[in-house]
């Protein structure tokens, strides 16, 4: 969990040519605090991997949580570049930062709160599905995710509800229980059904958005999660639109995960599971491959046709990028993903 920050007075923050804001004393990291304040900060994963929330500090001091986070590169560091989500003002500051269109600022601010586990299910291989009873907090829209803290665990692990938002509490995440990796197995081993996690969320940028387009859902490995909400909210809807979801795995173990597409069977889904590495390929009778390959077999010519939501490991999602904006010159706007990191 972060360190207590509940002592340390309110700063200020000046961003260049922009808006100032008030960073809260209760706040773990200058993005965080920016996004509560109703800016348009840059972000994708939030936790350090992707480098998207860059910023440079002009006056001031702060804090770098996480000294070789992957987000940036030796050129980065040298340039004076630092993370918005791995840095924590120490007192009055100016950064200089290219905010996003108005149009990124959620309708309600990602609040921090208790939550309590209520549930922990197999999905199949190595991945879980945990149950939360969250309060208190704004409502999610399908495809953003939340900053889950492991107890005893330093820093904040992003994962993406799985679930659709009814108003009850209930937040639904896949997991992966990565080798090695302290926040996930803590939370897939280490946390009783009953004992509370801190939350912080809803955050991202990759939520549905109303249309009439068909809608194609792509995901690696637990990018499942966010993907199964994407379809969920479409078929939610009264409307005509089509899901076209497809799920990459690695090989049979982990073909749990299938039950979860059964599991949504409608007249207006088509689901479709793809093996990278079989063990047994004689006897898969699904499709073999790339995920991103299979989406253009099966779906061009044409793919400006659809809205694309994907989520799943950094290869995946540059993969898709340059099928789909590269290749088959999708526009920009019809395209949301995650990059897990």
């Amino acid at each position: 969990m972060s360190a207590d920050t509940s002592a340390s007075p309110p700063v200020h923050i000046r961003i260049e040519n922009g808006p100032d804001f008030v960073f809260g004393p209760h706040e773990d990291a200058l993005l965080r605090g920016a996004l509560r304040a109703g800016l348009a900060f840059p972000y994708e994963c939030g936790v350090g991997g992707c480098g998207a929330c860059r910023f440079e500090l002009l006056e001031g001091e702060m804090q770098t949580l996480w000294e070789t986070a992957p987000g940036l590169s030796d050129r980065d560091r040298k340039r004076g570049k630092r993370l918005a989500c791995q840095s924590r003002p120490l007192g009055d500051c100016r950064i200089r930062v290219r905010l996003g269109p108005d149009t990124d600022v959620p309708a309600d601010s990602p609040q921090r709160s208790r939550a309590v586990l209520t549930g922990r299910r197999s999905v199949g291989g190595d991945m879980l599905e945990l149950s939360l009873r969250v309060e208190g907090m704004p409502a999610f829209k399908a495809g953003q995710f939340a900053l889950l803290y492991p107890p005893g665990v330093t820093g904040a692990r992003a994962y993406s509800m799985s679930n659709l938002d009814a108003g009850d509490g209930d937040w639904r995440f896949i997991v992966r229980r990565t080798p090695g990796g302290r926040g996930s197995t803590t939370l897939c081993d280490g946390v009783a059904v009953g004992e509370r996690i801190d939350v912080d969320g809803p955050f991202g940028h990759a939520w549905l958005r109303p249309g009439v387009r068909d809608v194609v859902c792509v995901a690696g490995g637990s990018g499942l999660g966010p993907m199964l909400s994407v379809a969920r909210g479409v078929l939610a809807e009264d409307s005509a639109r089509r899901v076209h979801l497809l799920l990459g795995l690695r090989s049979e173990a982990e073909l749990g995960a299938a039950a979860e597409l059964q599991a949504l069977a409608h007249e207006r889904l088509t689901a479709t599971v793809v093996l990278s590495a079989p063990v047994d390929p004689s006897a898969w009778s699904g499709a073999i491959g790339f995920v991103h390959t299979e989406v253009e077999r099966a779906l061009a010519p044409g793919l400006d046709r659809f809205d694309f939501y994907f989520a799943g490991p950094p290869p995946m999602i540059d993969a898709m990028q340059d099928l789909l904006m590269v290749r088959h010159r999708v526009p920009f706007e019809q395209i949301r993903f995650d990059r897990y990191v």
